[in-house]
């Protein structure tokens, strides 16, 4: 599964790489700058990515305080790839403390979020522009309308969504569909082995209404990374930043070190590395379009690749699925197959699917006959 196999992007026509190139570490300015990349050490990375057929790179306004599409503007035109990548970048987060409308989803902040991402990046359009966290305030109906203007403007190519509750992205996607608007080709969301909540409703939402899920932090921000192990009195020791003082405060339970052994195990039978394994679980999983990499050297980043050398057994599958699941809560348990099973005829056997048979819903095209 070479990085120049390239995939449709949700019912789209876009094609991207399975690993996309996250450059939130791209430059040395605000909320990011401890982990940050000058504009020379960035530089061998992106090339990196884009030698290996990578065409999938991901960016935001708030990254690095906007040095990140900066840096990212700059290396594509010094590359002359443009055309070739597919650019993403995402609005939401204010970047002009004390003005109350340079932050939010509204249409004003968009637009001009939108303006000032292209004058960093030095390009004319994005591919993807993604709405980057549900402000909680904005009708949906503003969001879909201003995404829909800017499409028809040429300044984007397609919308997306990030980081929202399942129901607002059903929502969207269905009223953008009745009235004809740009429809939502991606949703970008948080998923790993250790986090694997969007299996609870986004992922078949997303399949269902023909988004194509981007996950970002496939390795759990770092705990799968295998540089951490469980200390004597319960703790995070290694040498990565988590175990660091100061660091992300990443509280774990029972059940993660359990998923670490299990993982660790896999990847000894497997001959790869245990970040290896974490980041094609994630590639690989169904209804997943790409996941999202980032990396702090060109060589780290060639590691990374090479998730997608290998194919993971599915006996090793399951071990990593059992280790790592979850059980539903509340309502939820309601829908698992389990419980489903006692509702319908309790006892009776279930036969295969009759030939011809299609869900009453699963894709808003149209079926052949």
């Amino acid at each position: 599964m070479a990085l120049d196999q390239y995939y449709l992007l949700g019912t789209s026509g876009l094609r991207v790489s399975r690993l996309a190139l996250g450059t939130m570490n791209f430059g040395t300015g605000g909320y990011h700058a401890a982990y940050g990349k000058t504009l020379d050490e960035s530089r061998p990375i992106l090339r990196r990515y884009l030698e290996d057929g990578g065409n999938f790179v991901d960016t935001a306004d708030f990254y690095t305080a906007g040095e990140s599409e900066t840096i990212v503007g700059k290396l594509l035109a010094e590359a002359k790839v443009r055309d070739r990548v597919v650019l993403t970048t995402k609005f939401t987060n204010s970047v002009a403390p004390g003005d109350p409308n340079a932050g939010g989803n509204g249409r004003k902040h968009m637009i001009r979020a939108l303006e000032d991402s292209l004058r960093r990046l030095n390009t004319d359009y994005v591919d993807l522009f993604l709405l980057h966290t549900w402000d909680r305030l904005t009708p949906v109906e503003e969001v879909l309308r201003t995404f829909d203007d800017l499409v028809r403007s040429g300044k984007i190519r397609y919308a997306g969504l990030s980081d929202v509750p399942s129901w607002y992205a059903a929502q969207a996607q269905t009223l953008a569909r009745a009235h004809s608007t740009s429809p939502m080709i991606n949703l970008q969301l948080p998923y790993s082995l250790v986090e694997r909540q969007l299996e609870v409703e986004h992922l078949a939402m997303a399949q269902t209404l023909g988004m194509g899920i981007t996950a970002w932090s496939p390795l759990g921000g770092g705990f799968l990374s295998g540089k951490y192990r469980h200390d004597v009195v319960g703790g995070l020791a290694g040498d990565g930043r988590l175990a660091t003082p100061g660091g992300s405060g990443y509280e774990s339970s029972e059940r993660d070190w359990k998923l670490l052994e299990a993982l660790e195990s896999v990847a000894d039978q497997v001959g790869v590395t245990m970040a290896q394994v974490a980041v094609n679980w994630v590639a690989t999983q169904p209804g997943i379009a790409s996941a999202i990499v980032g990396a702090s050297s060109a060589h780290q980043l060639e590691d990374t690749m090479a998730a997608l050398d290998f194919e993971l057994p599915a006996e090793l599958r399951a071990t990593l699925d059992e280790a790592s699941a979850v059980a539903p809560e509340s309502v939820y348990r309601m829908f698992t197959p389990g419980y489903q099973s006692q509702l319908v005829n309790p006892g009776a056997k279930v036969g295969d699917q009759p030939v011809g048979y299609r869900p009453m819903v699963r894709n808003w095209l149209p079926q052949s006959a």
